[in-house]
């Protein structure tokens, strides 16, 4: 159980060793660098470190509880990422299907709308732009 923020790459064969043990279903999600536009270079991601782990920490005990998980782990990357690098993954083990689902999903919601990151699309010519929140996010995130 946990939660990490972190420049480097992670392993999700590794991460999943010995996750979930005793569960009836693990549900895992990795996030991917896209390039919906076709001239972003790479995400750039700030975040407040101290603050953000513990966001993030909380976050994921409020979903174990809610969704009554035998294990979880968020994983976050910050730093400069190039289009079609990790960017983040989560895993919910629950006792049955729906609810390591259900709290998968959640957490996605919750990250995409609520997590302490600041966001910025760099493009092929090396520009910046930051990247707004989006009202589809927000309304994910109301269904919970």
């Amino acid at each position: 159980m946990g939660a990490r923020v972190q420049e480097q790459p992670f392993d999700l064969a590794q991460e999943l060793q010995g996750f979930g043990a005793g569960a009836g279903g693990v549900v895992t999600f990795t996030g991917i660098v896209r390039d919906d536009s076709g001239r972003m270079a790479a995400l750039e991601l700030e975040h407040y470190p101290g603050m953000t782990e513990q966001a993030l920490d909380r976050f994921g005990r409020q979903a174990a509880q809610r969704f009554d998980l035998i294990d979880w782990r968020i994983i976050h990357r910050f730093g400069r990422l190039p289009v079609g690098a990790q960017i983040m993954m989560v895993a919910a083990a629950a006792r049955h299907r729906r609810a390591a689902f259900d709290a998968a999903d959640f957490m996605m919601d919750w990250l995409k709308s609520r997590a302490p990151f600041w966001k910025r699309e760099i493009g092929q010519d090396g520009t910046g732009q930051w990247v707004a929140a989006k009202d589809s996010d927000e309304q994910a995130l109301d269904r919970w």
